[in-house]
């Protein structure tokens, strides 16, 4: 009987085993990309001096706070084109973040807010279901003043949740891949 027994515990071992192939799809986990640099460039439509809009953070969640820049002031009653790059610096080349959010169109948005009316914007790109991404936005400058420019990219965001097609944050849900609030003067 014992016999019996280590038999069939031996045809059940080799029955997973010879279960496992090479043909098994692998389940892929997609970890969160390490991001150390939002650079935002702006440029007037009309002509004038482009500003930049850069934040470094090469520690990610680190103790070292990351180093925020502004080239210059924004003209009043302005519109600029935006185009963001978001890198992972950590590596040798740098890796192109921005690649993967525009593959991954549907699973990310950008918002931007702004305090004090300093500026509004507007999506200039859309993902394959013809929601907003961000990569790609127009900015508004009011009049002159100061204020604070938010940067914030949402992952697997609620895109058909109410206002988010219009950058409204409140509803969309999903998990902050970074935040980024920049110090700007409009003159």
């Amino acid at each position: 009987m014992k016999q019996i027994k280590k038999i069939v515990i031996l045809v059940y071992i080799a029955s997973i085993f010879s279960a496992c192939t090479d043909n098994d799809n692998p389940i892929v986990i997609n970890e969160e990309e390490l991001i150390t640099t939002v650079r935002a460039t702006l440029v007037p439509q009309n002509g004038g001096a482009s500003v930049t809009l850069e934040s470094i953070d090469l520690d990610g969640d680190g103790p070292n706070e990351p180093v925020i820049s502004v080239s210059g002031d924004f003209s009043q009653n302005t519109t600029y084109t935006g185009n963001l790059l978001i890198l992972n610096d950590t590596e040798t080349p740098a890796d192109n973040i921005t690649l993967e959010i525009l593959e991954e169109d549907e699973e990310h948005q950008f918002f931007f807010s702004s305090t004090n009316n300093i500026a509004t914007t507007t999506y200039n790109d859309q993902d394959s279901n013809g929601n907003p991404i961000g990569v790609e936005f127009s900015l508004l400058t009011g009049n002159s003043g100061y204020g604070a420019f938010t940067i914030t990219l949402r992952h697997e965001p609620n895109k058909s949740g109410m206002n988010v097609n219009t950058g409204d944050i409140t509803n969309a849900g999903g998990e902050t891949d970074v935040q980024v609030i920049f110090d700007i003067t409009v003159n």
